[in-house]
């Protein structure tokens, strides 16, 4: 940068040698103000990046005369040194006006240099003020992401190294579990640093004769006075003859004072102690230490309660809050104190005097409670509490015969005496208590309960006359005709009542006469009980809604134990709607969940004779004479249901059964030869073939599957039959080809698949086979079935690394099924089956495979409780599939007793399983084939063991 351009100055004299540069004082002067150099010509300075470096001040200038006289002056290039085309470089820094070798600072350059000598003006610090208020509104808009990633960056470091109070949180929390006998049991850690063990050293050094000889004379007895002692008179003692280190003397001594005030505790006469340990064990347990914290909220209250008595002595809280403040504090005499001032004060207050009979001692709380009757001669509360101080049941009755002078219309008074007195006495205060509280109807229904049968009627209709809107009367009334055998009476005072009530004006509620009828069952009034049912069940209930309404209430009582009420609901609902199936299927199974055979028989019969076209009335009757084994009146029963519904199917299968089972093959198949002509369904042929293959018919079997299938090639079932039977007989080429042919019609049949699949690995090995089932898992996708038996197969054979790719796979085409899980839980090492099973519960949680498995893996780690829990659980979600049950009386064979292998055998013959992989195999052999369940129960429990190994999940 230049200043402005001076006037050329005069050419300087000529002189024989060149002269020094002349140096001008206004270059290292101050500027004026404002002053830019250039700006008045338009030059303004400005900087490039090649002139960034080391700041350098302005070149001498020569002198005016000389430079006038020399040529112009060549500008000298960046770098180039000061003075060379001068002529030398004199001066040096002393010239220049600033250091070389200064610091280069990055973010300034050399401005610092440049501009440390200028002043700091307004314009500056206004500058400054604009760019500071810039960079604080920038800050504010940055804020809120630097808090983030500062908050981030925290989160981060303490994850990464967290607190010693963190590592050790979830152990704290485990100490909630620590019982008081653990922590207890806890060691002391006690000192055991070296610096605080002082070392100690035992010197063991001979005792002088000098003590020997004065322990001696200390327990030897004079029996003279000492010299000194006769010239004194005997009064003075030597001191040299104290005993002062006798030792064993200050010990009986100490012993004999201790027994002396035990012995003040003992009584003189009997020489036994006084002393109960227990008791004076219980009062040093119940003396309670008071820290000082407590001690100064004691005082504060104290005061406060002070100056709440004086300011209001009529308080009765006030005096009461204090006396127990005292109590609290273990001044019981101060609180007597109080609490008799209150009793002075507030004479007219039951609960200050019933403070007081409680504080004072039990040889006093008599005399107070007297006082306070006498103060408050209609206080119930006072009359009842002297009555309970008393010891006996006569001064009892005297106390509340002499309140009841006082207060006649206490109902609480005349139930107290009427309880202490006898029969007799009783029936005496009963008529003085319903002249003296007639709109009390509990005393009125204790009368009539001690009255005889005439006096009760008229009891009661005082009562009713009393008392018009009042239910139980006439309930009682019912209950009363019901006890003494008038059984027609019952209903009409029951229809007497509710009119009426009605007449005055008293709605009906459906819901309390109900639970008055369950409460009249629980007493023993079953007349009662459905006398009210019948008269109040369809009150408020719109037509279109009592089929639903009264089964729903029927149900409700059921779950509550009234049996009889649920009874009578549905007797009335049964009289209502009589052609109503599924209401007599609920009659008929509430007797034969809770009645007898008979009554179950009775209700059946009725049934039938109303719907003489329900099927399932017929079979269930007839079900019940079979299981009572009356097996003549169930085919009796199955005639009359042909008569009513000869084109029934399930009729004539039922009949089968019945002969089926009872051994009587020849009258099964005379009716399943019937039921074929009359064109019958598969469901025929299915059970024709059974009988056949039952009496050994290999034949007769094969024709009947054959014509069977001729008729309903689609039925699944006829194709597996005769493939098990060419396959039972060794014709495995035949029962192949039945497969094929019958995957041909139900290609989507799951069961054929697997028999498929399985006779191929027996007669071919498992490349066959695998190639069967991948086949059916392309036609049949997100089939667990399939994906389990190839699973099985690759197991069988070894080849563990390609079921467990398999597994993989089945997981990800079928993520919920239970199956899968629960062999993925049995595959996998034993350290990982419970984070597998935690994986299976979160995938299917009521499924009862998983449920199984997890009860396993119980089983195995010897945790009996939860696996009994979990097995509970499984046999209850699927009671249908017998191999949990086979499992669960396994267990309990194990692990239980008599009475819970007796109770799983019950539950399990009373849910008649019919599925599982274990028990169908088992239950549908030829020799089991009438077998009981039971019976099954046992065989599948055998197989379990015998298939039972080191790497299976049970133990």
């Amino acid at each position: 940068m230049s200043g402005p351009a001076p006037t050329p100055p005069p050419p300087p004299p000529p002189a024989a040698a060149p002269a020094r540069p002349v140096r001008y004082d206004f270059l290292n002067s101050k500027p004026p103000p404002n002053y830019v150099a250039g700006l008045g010509r338009g030059a303004t300075g400005f900087t490039t990046r090649s002139d960034i470096g080391p700041a350098r001040a302005a070149p001498d200038l020569p002198d005016r005369s000389a430079a006038a006289a020399a040529p112009p002056a060549v500008g000298r290039g960046r770098g180039k040194p000061p003075g060379e085309d001068e002529g030398g470089d004199e001066g040096g820094d002393e010239e220049k006006g600033y250091d070389e070798n200064q610091k280069f600072d990055e973010f300034e350059g050399n401005d610092a240099g440049l501009f440390s000598n200028a002043d700091y003006d307004d314009d500056d610090r206004e500058a400054d003020a604009v760019w500071e208020s810039i960079d604080q509104r920038m800050d504010l808009r940055r804020k809120d992401r630097r808090e983030a990633r500062l908050k981030q960056e925290i989160e981060k470091y303490r994850a990464s190294n967290p607190k010693i109070t963190e590592q050790f949180a979830d152990l704290k929390r485990k100490l909630a579990d620590v019982s008081v006998q653990e922590w207890e049991s806890i060691p002391e850690i006690g000192d055991y640093s070296a610096r605080n063990k002082k070392k100690r050293f035992e010197s063991f050094v001979p005792v002088p004769d000098t003590l020997l000889e004065k322990a001696r004379q200390e327990q030897e007895h004079v029996t003279a006075l000492d010299p000194k002692s006769r010239a004194a008179g005997g009064t003075e003692t030597p001191w040299a003859q104290t005993p002062v280190t006798d030792l064993t003397a200050v010990g009986e001594g100490r012993g004999t004072v201790l027994s002396l005030k035990l012995d003040r505790l003992s009584d003189s006469v009997s020489g036994l102690t006084v002393v109960d340990p227990k008791g004076y064990l219980t009062d040093l347990k119940s003396m309670k230490i008071t820290s000082d914290a407590e001690i100064s909220d004691i005082k504060k209250a104290r005061l406060l309660l002070r100056s709440v008595t004086q300011t209001n002595p009529k308080h009765p809280p006030g005096w009461i809050a204090a006396a127990r403040l005292e109590e609290v504090a273990g001044k019981l005499q101060s609180a007597r104190q109080l609490i008799q001032r209150g009793c002075e004060e507030c004479p007219k207050n039951e609960d200050v005097w019933f403070e007081a009979c409680r504080l004072a001692s039990p040889d006093e709380s008599k005399a107070v409670i007297a006082r306070g009757v006498k103060a408050i001669p209609n206080s119930v509360k006072l009359w009842l509490q002297a009555a309970k101080l008393e010891t006996s049941d006569l001064n009892k009755s005297r106390v509340l015969r002499k309140g009841l002078e006082h207060i006649p219309d206490s109902v609480r008074l005349w139930k107290a005496v009427v309880e202490l007195a006898n029969e007799e006495d009783a029936r005496m205060l009963l008529h003085r208590a319903v002249e003296c509280c007639p709109l009390h109807v509990e005393l009125w229904l204790a009368l009539a309960r001690l009255e005889t049968y005439d006096q009760a009627k008229k009891v009661l209709n005082k009562a009713r006359e009393k008392l018009n809107k009042e239910p139980a009367i006439w309930i009682t009334a019912a209950k009363l005709e019901e006890a003494n055998g008038n059984t027609q009476s019952v209903s009409k005072v029951i229809e007497r009542g509710i009119r009426s009530l009605q007449r005055e004006g008293l709605d009906i509620d459906r819901e309390a006469w109900l639970k008055e009828a369950e409460a009249a069952e629980r007493a023993g009034s079953v007349l009662t009980c459905q006398a009210i049912v019948k008269s109040t069940i369809g009150v408020g209930v719109d037509d279109e809604d009592r089929k639903r309404t009264w089964v729903a209430d029927a149900e409700e009582c059921k779950k509550r134990g009234s049996i009889e009420t649920a009874r009578a609901i549905y007797a009335h609902a049964l009289s209502v709607f009589v052609a109503k199936k599924s209401i007599w299927l609920k009659a008929a199974q509430l007797e034969k969940s809770h009645g007898t055979r008979e009554s179950l028989e009775a209700i059946l019969r009725k049934a039938v004779t109303y719907n003489p076209k329900a099927e399932v009335l017929w079979l269930m009757g007839a079900k019940e004479k079979w299981l009572a084994g009356d097996v003549p009146a169930a085919r009796a029963i199955l005639q009359e249901a042909y008569a009513a519904i000869p084109i029934s199917e399930e009729i004539w299968l039922a009949a089968f059964k019945l002969e089926f089972e009872n051994n009587e093959p020849e009258r099964a198949r005379m009716l399943l030869t019937k039921a074929r002509e009359r064109g019958g369904t598969e469901r025929v042929w299915m059970k024709s073939s059974i009988v056949e293959r039952e009496l050994g018919n290999v034949n007769e079997e094969r024709r009947l599957l054959e014509e069977g299938l001729k008729l309903f090639p689609s039925f699944f079932k006829l194709w597996l039959m005769l493939g098990q039977m060419e396959d039972r007989i060794g014709h495995v080429g035949k029962a192949k080809e039945v497969y094929e042919n019958g995957l041909k019609h139900c290609p989507g049949c799951i069961h054929l698949w697997l028999s498929l699949a399985s006779l191929e690995e027996r007669i071919n090995g498992l490349s066959k086979s695998r190639a069967f089932l991948t086949m059916a898992r392309k036609k049949n996708p997100a089939t667990p079935e399939l994906w389990l038996a190839a699973i099985r197969a690759e197991l069988r054979h070894g080849n563990k690394k390609e079921a467990d790719s398999l597994l993989a796979k089945a997981l990800q085409e079928c993520p919920t099924s239970g199956i899968l899980w629960a062999a993925a839980i049995e595959m996998v090492p034993r350290p990982q089956r419970k984070s597998k099973s935690s994986d299976a519960i979160k995938r299917c949680d009521h499924d009862p495979h998983v449920i199984a498995a997890v009860a396993k893996l119980f089983w195995h780690d010897r945790k009996v409780d939860k696996a009994r829990s979990w097995l509970n659980r499984a046999v209850t979600l699927a009671p249908d599939i017998g191999d949990f049950w086979a499992l669960y009386y396994k267990f309990e064979l194990q692990h239980g007793n008599a009475d819970t292998q007796r109770d799983v055998l019950k539950r399990c013959i009373a849910a008649e399983p019919k599925h599982g992989e274990r028990w169908q195999a088992i239950s549908k052999a030829v020799e089991n084939s009438h077998q009981p369940v039971d019976a099954i129960l046992r065989k599948v429990v055998l197989a379990l063991g015998a298939e039972e190994n080191p790497n299976a999940a049970e133990p």
